[in-house]
């Protein structure tokens, strides 16, 4: 990447996503591949007179944990990590995988078993509402993509709006709009989803959305909330495939009755698809309905981060909710899952249709 977009990139992340300011700790956590980004970042953290707490894995660190880890290692987050987390003011997190695929050999249960540990400093994270996620183009993502490393990062830089003279400010505009959406959909009851092989209501009634540009995922745009619990009712197909802890992950079908998954299969994941489901009670509920309004990006790319964000698509998420949205749902997943509204979808809030075939009705989101 280069420097000047770099340059861009950290001050979104530490000035207008978790602002950053003089005397605050921040911790900075990626992987080693992420150095240009990690280096830009802790320098502007500096310039702010915010103290830069940097966190970089190596390269296999994550393969040789689940290689060599103990029973021991499973039961609780180091003390220290957690003091450590328990301090911080913001925290800002970069995805750079060396390799996508890595963690595919891996026993689910294991993964499971990790993140349960981990459940309650990662409340603790979210909880402090000064968190961001982003991620450096890497070579291994690209070919995820099917691009060029260097095809690669313009895809990126388009997608996080870094080609704008001022990303902050084209970010604020960004914003106003999804406020408007936002507002409406939070007057709404009901939501239903309508595609192929998918017919889904969900009661979103006293629940709030949220407007998500920059302030927790990069790239932004989104609006989201968590639906009552008991209310998801019909099916829905998940046609936008994923990687997902280095396994492919496609075509997920999914039967709801009073909000619980009765019904799932997958045409490839279906293993790892059930160990979430069985993880906790929690994971068989909806924690989460996101609407994507980023045209930016102009087709998935098996990356969550990214794809969830399309516009024309909407988002379910398996398992934890989001406090702030009013959604009550716990578990230790938290899994996307991306629904394709473009070829014959539609969108409706109290029977008032809002989307068609991926583009809004009387919401402009188009590239400014």
């Amino acid at each position: 990447m280069k420097d000047e977009r770099l340059e861009k990139l950290a001050r979104v992340l530490v000035d207008f996503s978790v602002k950053a300011g003089e005397g605050e700790q921040a911790i900075i956590s990626g992987g080693a591949a992420a150095e240009p980004l990690i280096k830009a970042i802790y320098a502007r953290l500096l310039q702010n007179g915010a103290i830069p707490i940097p966190q970089v894995q190596l390269s296999g660190m994550q393969e040789l944990f689940f290689e060599h880890a103990q029973d021991i290692h499973y039961q609780k987050t180091p003390p220290v990590v957690r003091s450590m987390y328990e301090q911080a003011d913001a925290f800002i997190s970069v995805m750079a995988p060396h390799n996508t695929r890595a963690l595919a050999g891996v026993d689910p249960g294991r993964q499971q078993a990790l993140g349960k540990r981990d459940k309650a400093m990662m409340d603790l994270v979210l909880g402090k509402d000064r968190w961001v996620l982003t991620l450096f183009p890497t070579a291994a993502l690209a070919q995820e993509s099917d691009m060029g490393l260097e095809e690669y990062e313009e895809f990126v830089f388009e997608a996080m709006g870094l080609n704008h003279e001022d990303p902050v400010r084209y970010w604020q505009e960004k914003s106003e709009e999804q406020g408007r959406l936002a507002e409406r959909l939070e007057a709404a009851r009901e939501v239903r989803i309508v595609g192929p092989e998918t017919d889904l209501t969900l009661s979103v009634e006293g629940r709030k959305f949220l407007n998500s540009t920059v302030e927790h995922n990069l790239p932004g745009s989104e609006v989201f909330t968590g639906p009552v619990e008991d209310s998801a009712n019909g099916t829905v197909y998940f046609g936008v495939p994923a990687t997902v802890s280095g396994r492919d992950v496609s075509g997920v079908r999914l039967r709801f009755e009073d909000g619980k998954v009765v019904e799932a299969g997958a045409e490839k994941g279906e293993e790892y698809l059930n160990a979430m489901l069985d993880a906790d009670a929690g994971a068989r509920y909806l924690g989460e309905l996101g609407i994507g309004t980023n045209y930016g990006i102009p087709r998935a790319t098996r990356n969550i981060l990214f794809d969830e964000k399309l516009g024309g698509t909407v988002h379910l998420a398996l398992g934890r909710s989001y406090e702030e949205t009013g959604g009550q749902n716990e578990s230790s997943v938290h899994w996307d899952l991306i629904c394709d509204l473009h070829d014959g979808g539609e969108l409706y809030a109290d029977g008032e249709l809002i989307q068609k075939n991926g583009e809004f009705i009387g919401y402009d989101f188009e590239e400014r």
